[in-house]
C-alpha cells in the first residue's frame, strides 16, 4: 500500500489548474525547478535556524510539493512538454528535495538514522528511475514511497511545530522508515526486472 495509488484522483483535481498554467505559458521544467528550489530553501532554513513557524510551514509545503510534482508531469505528458532535460530535472530534483527535507530531522541528535533515510530514499528513487531505462516504466512501488515519506515528515514537523520539541522516538521512526524504503527498493528492482524480462 502506498499513497501513490491516490495519484490519479489527485491529478483529476489538479487538471483545471494545469490547463490554466499551460495557457499562461508555464513550462513543466519551471514547475519542477520551483518545487526543488522551495524544498532546498525550506530545508536549509530549518537546518540553520529551526523554529516552530518553519516546522509548521513544512507540513503544507509537503502537500504543495506533491501538487507541483503532479503538475509538472501532467504538463509534460498532456501538453507536449516532455523532454530529456525535463526527465533529468525531475529525477534529480526529487532526490535533492528529499535530502533537503529529511536532513533537518537528523539534526542535532539523530544524524545516523536521518542520513540512513536520505541514503535509502536516494537508492529507492534510482531503482525507480532505472525501470524506464529497462523498458519497465517508472517504478513507484511502496511501501514508504515519496508520497508516504512526505506524509511521515509532515506529521513529524507538525509535532515539532506545535510542541516546540522533537518527537520522542524520532530516531526509531527514521530507522523504521529507512527499513521500509529499503523494502520498496527491493520491490522496485524485482518488479522492474520481471517486466523488463517479459518484454525482451
Amino acid at each position: 500500500m502506498t499513497l501513490y495509488d491516490l495519484k490519479p484522483a489527485f491529478q483529476r483535481l489538479l487538471r483545471p489548474l494545469v490547463g490554466r498554467l499551460a495557457r499562461a505559458g508555464v513550462s513543466a521544467n519551471q514547475v519542477t525547478c520551483a518545487a526543488a528550489l522551495g524544498s532546498l530553501v525550506l530545508g536549509v532554513a530549518l537546518c540553520l535556524r529551526p523554529s516552530p513557524l518553519l516546522w509548521l510551514a513544512l507540513a503544507p509545503w509537503m502537500l504543495v510539493r506533491m501538487a507541483l510534482n503532479a503538475v509538472d508531469g501532467m504538463l509534460a505528458r498532456e501538453f507536449g512538454q516532455a523532454s530529456a532535460l525535463g526527465a533529468y530535472l525531475n529525477e534529480l530534483g526529487d532526490v535533492l528535495s528529499d535530502a533537503a527535507l529529511i536532513l533537518p530531522f537528523a539534526l542535532p541528535d539523530t544524524l545516523a538514522p536521518g542520513l540512513a533515510l536520505v541514503f535509502a530514499a536516494t537508492v529507492s528513487e534510482l531503482a525507480g528511475a532505472l525501470g524506464v531505462a529497462l523498458g519497465a516504466g517508472r517504478r513507484n512501488d511502496g511501501p514508504m514511497g515519496k508520497s508516504d515519506r512526505a506524509l511521515l515528515l509532515a506529521l513529524l514537523a507538525l509535532w515539532h511545530g506545535f510542541t516546540g520539541a522533537a518527537f520522542p522516538w524520532r530516531g526509531a521512526v527514521l530507522w523504521g522508515a529507512s527499513a521500509l524504503v529499503g523494502l520498496n527498493t527491493v520491490r522496485r528492482v524485482a518488479s522492474g526486472a520481471r517486466l523488463a524480462t517479459r518484454r525482451s
